[in-house]
């Protein structure tokens, strides 16, 4: 049966927290930095949270584009219980426009009923812990918007003794970033760029906003954090760009803040730029590792040295990894190199049993 054929079958919308009521009547959104000012009935930019009877409701409580279960480095995650698999998912809508998105038929659906995968916070805990997965992963789409959801389903993950991972941009306002964070034990924030224009022309948003997260989860959170930056041939790549956004992190994150470089491939609203050559991100490598930064990855290319994380110490490789699979793994539980003792930051476990690069689809139906 076809929950999206049987409206009776799909949850009711949910009340959402950060608003409040505007003197016209309108309700403005206090989640993010769009302060969406909504009529009855009217949703706002993110499309997911609506103006409904008075109230702010979130209208993707409960409804998802689909549960895969992934390698956790795919988040990507090279510090966090590396090799481990994780629940991966997703709902509809993003608080951010960019044109260059690479999960653009989820992030920009506007079609509810394509969120035919219904689970209760409970039925995703259970499912995550039944596939073997030591961690849950709101991604596919930014779950800022759906931050309610998230955290109860965070909630029901931590009973279990589940980790959970926010992917996100970052882009929120400082009250629900400090409630939604404390709910959250990873995170994966994307960088896009290193400046306003690039944020105001492709993403139609903001620099400072993502800077403040960064700034907040590395100095007042024990949220294991890395960082994603995808590289844009002629948008983000310029070497004087890569070298200040890495000098930035070196110097207000600290030299052990992991950063992923990730390839562009055409897609929505900018398919006439070409594929990131390999090269544009080796020469980002180089720079950040330049710059100071100890752990520089590359993505979406198979770059066997981009993709390994060595000792800062005495620079021996420690995961050897090739795309997402782990071809050896050196570390203890302790992170220390075997070699030298150098401490590697990260979360680590005791004979880890890698996942390997397998994307395994689950069926997850309880409402």
């Amino acid at each position: 049966m076809d929950p999206a054929s049987h409206p009776t079958s799909r949850p009711a919308p949910h009340p959402a927290r950060w608003w409040h009521r505007l003197d016209d009547g309108r309700l403005q959104c206090d989640l993010c930095p769009r302060d969406c000012k909504l009529a009855e009935g009217q949703r706002g930019a993110c499309f997911v949270r609506q103006n409904l009877g008075g109230g702010m409701v979130l209208t993707t409580y409960g409804r998802s584009s689909g549960f895969c279960v992934d390698p956790i480095e795919k988040k990507p995650l090279n510090h966090f219980l590396p090799g481990s698999r994780v629940l991966s998912f997703g709902t509809a809508g993003c608080n951010l426009m960019c044109k260059f998105c690479q999960n653009w038929d989820i992030s920009k659906a506007r079609d509810m009923d394509r969120l035919t995968d219904q689970a209760s916070p409970e039925a995703i805990a259970r499912a995550a812990a039944e596939a073997e997965c030591r961690s849950v992963a709101f991604t596919y789409n930014d779950p800022v918007i759906f931050a309610e959801y998230a955290m109860d389903v965070a909630d029901a993950c931590h009973e279990r003794g589940l980790r959970t991972v926010a992917v996100t941009a970052g882009h929120m306002h400082a009250e629900p970033r400090r409630a939604f964070y404390a709910k959250m034990d990873a995170a994966n924030v994307d960088l896009k760029a290193f400046t306003e224009g690039f944020y105001a022309r492709l993403s139609v948003a903001h620099l400072q906003p993502v800077l403040d997260t960064l700034l907040y989860l590395h100095h007042e959170t024990e949220v294991w954090m890395e960082i994603t930056t995808l590289l844009i041939p002629g948008q983000n790549d310029s070497s004087e760009e890569l070298a200040a956004l890495s000098t930035w992190i070196a110097r207000e994150l600290g030299p052990d803040m992991p950063l992923h470089f990730t390839a562009f491939h055409p897609d929505y609203k900018m398919t006439d730029l070409p594929r990131t050559p390999a090269s544009t991100l080796t020469r980002a490598r180089e720079i950040a590792l330049a710059a100071g930064l100890h752990y520089v990855y590359t993505g979406n290319v198979h770059d066997a040295a981009g993709g390994t994380t060595h000792c800062s110490g005495c620079q021996a490789p420690l995961i050897v990894r090739d795309w997402y699979r782990i071809e050896r793994n050196r570390l203890a539980s302790d992170g220390r190199c075997p070699d030298c003792g150098t401490l590697i930051p990260g979360h680590f476990e005791a004979d880890p049993r890698p996942f390997g690069p397998r994307r395994i689809p689950l069926a997850i139906q309880d409402f």
